[in-house]
């Protein structure tokens, strides 16, 4: 027990003197840098300690992206026209269909009553017309009475062209080529005018829905192509043309856009997805770029100090777009010139400056 508490001993020491000499290396580490700091200050003689970056212009080549999710071109939501019960169902959930297959059958049996009452109205007021126009020859009736057996004639007419319309929309009838996303019907369910039947999607076509800010909206145009990632699939590029921009912000300020996926093997990319769009922006030669950190305060400010003489000068310009970490200028600086990029703080007009290189 001896031994083993000795032991234990050792280890606390040992461990205690490593701790002691990691702290000895950080403070001796600590006072190297002051002193290092220490060194620049007295250099300067009094100067401010600046970092400067020299003006270079160049040529800006900027891609825009922005995020969403896909959606179908081409989405329908069934609903009845009719009140009545369903009999049949002809589709199920996931069942491709194309345009005018027959989706569900609505039970008729009044609607066939009514379409049998129009037509012999109908058919009544086809002979009440003969026999008044007959009769108007030899003088019989009035001109009056014609016209009113003629407009009767009409009535009945639409009335049975109504009936049979009817008697159709019990057929539901699919209007697109698509896949039945959902189903809300089941054979013997009482349906009514405006009930949801299904709900039929396109996936053969989608199209990319996201919201982009002036300055991408700026850049494109209707018609425009642009790359595409899925994010389910990093490994994949896609490509897209313009199909839609808004031509109203909305609460937020940004542009919805739709951009059409071009193709879509195998029929991977599905609605409800997330992916990316990439929107290059044309090249622009001769600007002139700048690090963010050399403005005074912000960039909004568009204030810089340059370098003038060994002193701070400070120089108005205007700033453009705002590019990472560099910011555009349209006017104000010169390739060549330098700009303070730190210890603008302590600078003002005329203040000798010592740069750090």
């Amino acid at each position: 027990m001896k031994k083993k508490t000795i032991i234990r001993t050792i280890i606390t020491i040992a461990v205690i003197a490593i701790a002691f000499v990691a702290v000895a290396r950080v403070l001796v580490n600590n006072k190297k840098k002051n002193a290092e700091k220490t060194a620049i200050v007295a250099q300067s003689d009094g100067a401010v300690a600046v970092r400067i970056s020299v003006v270079q212009q160049d040529t800006l080549q900027q891609d825009f992206s922005a995020n969403g999710n896909f959606i179908p071109v081409q989405q329908l939501n069934f609903s009845s026209e009719n009140a009545g019960r369903i009999t049949r169902v002809l589709v199920d959930e996931g069942s491709r269909v194309s345009k005018g297959q027959l989706l569900a059958v609505i039970k008729a049996d009044q609607l066939n009553v009514d379409v049998e009452s129009a037509q012999a109205a109908y058919q009544n007021a086809v002979a009440d017309k003969q026999r008044y126009e007959n009769a108007f020859r030899t003088g019989g009736v009035t001109q009056q009475q014609v016209d009113q057996a003629r407009l009767a004639l009409s009535n009945a007419e639409a009335r049975l062209s109504q009936a049979r319309l009817k008697v159709n929309d019990t057929y539901i009838k699919s209007s697109i080529n698509g896949i039945v996303n959902k189903r809300f019907i089941e054979p013997g369910a009482v349906v009514s005018p405006g009930t949801q039947l299904f709900e039929l999607v396109d996936i053969s076509r989608l199209k990319l829905q996201v919201n982009v800010s002036e300055a991408v909206v700026a850049q494109v145009k209707e018609g425009d192509q642009a790359k595409i990632r899925v994010s389910v699939f990093p490994d994949k590029e896609y490509t897209g043309r313009i199909s839609f921009i808004a031509p109203k912000a909305d609460n937020t300020l940004n542009f919805p856009l739709e951009i059409e996926l071009t193709s879509n093997p195998e029929q991977l990319v599905r609605a409800g997805m997330y992916g990316t769009a990439i929107f290059t922006a044309p090249a622009r030669n001769s600007a002139i770029l700048i690090p963010r950190s050399a403005f005074v305060g912000s960039v909004n400010s568009n204030q810089v100090f340059i370098v003038k003489d060994s002193a701070a000068s400070l120089r108005q310009i205007v700033a453009g777009r705002v590019l990472g970490d560099r910011v555009e200028v349209l006017q104000g600086l010169n390739q060549g010139d330098k700009v303070i990029t730190s210890g603008q703080i302590n600078l003002s007009e005329g203040t000798r400056i010592s740069i750090v290189k």
